[in-house]
Order: C-alpha cells, then structure tokens, then sequence
C-alpha cells in the first residue's frame, strides 16, 4: 500500500522535493498532495525583483507547472490555505473545509517578509494589510505593483540595504526609476562587510544613480499620495524621504505559525534533526526556510553552534533532494531502512554575491577584524591553533578593495568590491579550503589589464558556477555542447541559474566562449 505525502507550501524548495518525488509517484509507491496558498503554481521567488523591472517574465520564473504534475499524478490545491494540522488523526484542514488525510507531512511553508513597525503600516506581520504604493516585493503581484513605477520613472524608495533591496535599487534606477535606499548604520550590508567594503559599496552605488541615506532610523510612512498612497517615508530626525513607492527589504522570518499550533517544538524555524524530522513527531518533516536543523541530542557538536535556517534557496534545494530519498527509501524499505542512509550533511558557510552592471561584491565567512586587532586576531588561536591573518587592499578612487582573513594560509572570510576574477577565485578557494599562496598579490593581479576577459578561473572545468544548484562549469559546457544556447535552455537542462540568478552573466559567457570557438 502507497503512503499519502501531504507538502504544505508549494514554492522553490516544494517544486524541487516535487520533481523528486516523481518517479516514485508515477510507480504509484507514494502518492503525493501538494498545498498552495498562492493562486499560482511555484516560481522562483528570488528573481521577483527582476520581474518587477522587466527584466524578466513571470514563464520564465516558473518552475513547476500544475496540469502537467496533475497527469503525473499529483494532486495539487492552490489558492487553498491549510487553518490547522490534527496530528491525532493525521489530518490537515483546509481553508475550504475540507481535510485531508497524510501518512507524512512536509512542512514548506518558506518566509514571510518582515514588516517593520512603522506608524501608517499594520502592526501584525502575520497579516499585513499594506497601504497603496508599500510592497514588502515578495509574489508576483507585487512585481507588477514594482513594474508600473519604473515604468513611468517614479521616486521609489527602499528600505532596507541588504543584498535584494540594494540589486532592487540598482536595477529600478537601470531602468529609469529615481531610487533611493534607506538603511541603519554607516553603510548597507553592515553585519556582512567591514567599514572599508562599505564604504568602497557605498560610492559604487552613488555613481550608479542609486541615493543612500545611511544611519537613519524610519518612524513612520506618510500616505498623502493619491487615493491615500505613499508619499513619504519618515525618519526619527524629523526629515521625510519623497517617493511614489516604498519597496519593504527589511529581511524575511520562517513561517512557523502551523508547526506551532500543532505542538511541534520551534526556534527561529522549525526544529528538526539530522533526518529533517520534527521532534517527538516521526510523521513530519521541513524542509528550506522555515526548518531550523538543530537536533535534540546536547552531544551533537554541529548543533551547539547551529544558526537558524540560511534564506539561501541552494541549502534548501539540497535539504529537499536530500528528503525525497529518504521518504522514497521509507515508503519502500521501511524505517531501518531510511535510518541507514547517510545523514543531511551539514551545510557549509554561505556566499553572498551582489551582481549588478558595474557592481562586483562577494561576500563569506567573517572580515570584521582589520590587521591591526590584535584581541580579534588572536581569538580561537588555542592549542597550538595558529592566529589568523588580515591581508588587506584598497583603492576607493576605482571602487576597488579586498579583504581576505585566514587561518594557516586557509580562508575563513573574505569580501571583495569591485574585483570580480579576483572574488572568483577567493571563492573557490573558500569552498574547497583550500590554501591561500603565500604572496597574496597574485591573487589581485587577477583583476589586472594583462588578464583574459574570462577571468582566471574560466579554465577549470570543475568550479561551480551556480552555486545555489551546485552545477560545475563542466556541466554547464558540457548542456551547450549538446545544443542549449541561452541561459533559459541551459536552465531547463542543468538547473543552473534557477536561483539568485547570480550566475546568468558566467553562463552567458560559457556559452559565447564555446560559439567564438566554433567559428575560429
């Protein structure tokens, strides 16, 4: 007899455990409900800004398609809302009074943008009610709310100075809206990037048409725009910020509120051990941004250190893969079976990476420490644990720095503005741990003039291009050879560019350099 998977949520990380699953469903070993509260099938959430400055089209963002999962057999609810889980009678009721019963249950239910408490604005985050011209830009109609400013060049202003709030800023004010972003402290990214990084980041987006009004605190939104629409964003200092549109990036919180009304135990996220199973409940599981992989067991040393889930759409991709074979091993093998596989591996430190026309950012592991901290430096050097290092360039004139903090020669952070063959490589080095040279000039004479265009990593044919799908170059070379030629094919062939969209500009350029080689 099959087991009945039930998957509460149907964005990114549901489509990916989706398409897992479907073998297994096609066989008829698991059958498989899929819940969505949105009207429209998953898309990628990520590139909801470039939809919203027409860069993009909302097919293009898709990533699953519901009649062609419900001739595979799927069942799919969207524009349904799941009110309450039974775990007594393993059921789940639904916003349309009906129940459905699950054998498992997958919690994917994401985040929610944070919605700061401005007077004008909804103080319960949980059900904002936003007035005319505030978008927190996280669906597909606030794309459209986006697209009509920038076309007709209105003020927009975001607030928040995070990666997506500056790349929306920045592609806004491309295509010809006047943008403004309005954030805490000295510069944008602040518990990412150092004060040189910052203030190097800050210029580079003032010469790209981008206003900045950094250390400022938000009170409030003014709505005396038409039909009662946003005016102004008010600050603590008594000044106001003009605009026709305010774009909320104020980060995003994991969508616990049913794992929590149901008993399950939470944290930042839902809490769930090694094989992504709720606690004290072998039935559920979560996967992506509302799972917090922090298991019960005080021994584990992994979990004494474990932060809450990452928002990266790649670790919740692999937490998804990783879960359809064990819910398949599980519906036929049984139990033992499913414990004997390898545990989820613990994921490693994220890289973030700005990518804008004329901007170049990476960003990983910790660069707060400048050389000359002696106290930061020397912290974890114990038992013969060496102290780390600060090697560090500058050249704010040419919106150019790099930073890089190591341990034994191996990186253990890094940030680079404005450097990008040089952030390539620092970035494979971070993942692979592997050992910095010794002269760590040799890396900045990567951004020289005496340098291919490609950049100096685009001959290794195993470095990861896509770092959200975790596909190699190799891979991608190897989809163009068999005939994609644009980023879209290649999507559909490897998943790569699926996510951030981080990596388009290097999947172009794979695919040029294979065509200017077959014409040579």
């Amino acid at each position: 007899m099959s087991e009945r998977i039930v998957v509460v949520g149907f964005g990114p990380v549901a489509a990916r455990l989706v398409d897992e699953l479907l073998p297994a469903v096609r066989t008829g070993l698991v059958q498989l409900l899929v819940v969505g509260q949105e009207a429209e099938a998953a898309y990628n959430r990520v590139m909801v800004a470039e939809l919203g400055v027409g860069r993009t089209t909302a097919e293009a963002l898709a990533m699953a398609d519901a009649s062609e999962l419900a001739a595979d057999g799927v069942h799919v609810r969207l524009g349904v809302k799941v009110k309450r889980i039974d775990r007594a009678r393993q059921q789940v009721v639904l916003s349309d009074g009906t129940t459905e019963h699950y054998d498992r249950l997958v919690f994917a239910t994401g985040s929610r943008p944070v919605i700061p408490n401005l007077t004008g604005l909804n103080p319960d985050p949980s059900r904002p009610v936003l007035p005319p011209g505030v978008t927190a830009l996280r669906d597909l109609r606030d794309a459209a709310v986006l697209r009509a400013a920038v076309a007709e060049g209105k003020r927009v202003v975001v607030l928040g100075g995070g990666v997506l709030g500056l790349e929306t800023a920045l592609a806004a004010s491309e295509e010809g809206a006047r943008t403004t972003v309005v954030h805490n402290g000295p510069f944008p990214l602040g518990r990412s990037i150092d004060r040189g990084s910052g203030s190097v980041l800050t210029n580079s987006l003032r010469a790209s048409g981008v206003r900045m009004a950094g250390n400022a605190r938000s009170t409030g939104v003014e709505t005396a725009g038409p039909g009662g629409s946003f005016s102004a964003l008010l600050l603590d200092d008594g000044s106001a910020i003009d605009g026709d549109l305010l774009v909320l990036s104020c980060g995003v919180r994991p969508r616990i509120e049913l794992a929590e009304g149901c008993g399950l135990p939470t944290g930042t996220g839902i809490l769930v051990d090694h094989h992504l199973r709720t606690y004290h409940e072998p039935h559920m599981f979560a996967v992506g941004d509302c799972a917090e992989v922090r298991c019960p067991d005080a021994a584990c040393v992994d979990c004494r250190t474990a932060s809450g889930p990452s928002g990266l759409v790649g670790p919740g991709w692999r937490q998804a893969e990783w879960l359809a074979e064990y819910l398949v091993v599980l519906a036929r093998d049984g139990q033992d079976a499913a414990d004997a596989l390898e545990m989820l591996p613990k994921e490693k430190p994220g890289v973030v990476v700005l990518k804008a026309r004329g901007i170049n950012l990476a960003v990983a592991g910790d660069n707060q420490a400048d050389p000359w901290d002696d106290e930061l430096l020397e912290a974890g050097a114990a038992s013969g644990r060496t102290r780390r290092q600060i090697s560090q360039w500058a050249d704010p004139e040419h919106g150019r720095y790099v930073k890089m903090t190591t341990r034994g020669g191996v990186l253990e952070g890094l940030v680079a503005v404005g450097m990008p063959r040089t952030a390539a490589e620092l970035v494979v080095l971070f993942e692979r741990s592997s050992e910095l040279p010794a002269d760590r000039s040799l890396l900045l004479r990567l951004d020289g003039p005496d340098q291919l265009d490609a950049g100096a990593t685009s001959n290794d044919p195993q470095r990861t291009v896509c770092r959200c799908a975790g596909v190699s170059a190799a891979s991608i070379e190897g989809s163009v050879v068999e005939g994609c030629n644009t980023v879209g094919e290649v999507s559909k062939a490897t998943r790569a560019g699926t996510g951030c969209g981080g990596c388009h500009e290097d999947i172009k350029g794979i695919i040029e350099k294979h065509f200017q080689a077959a014409a040579a």
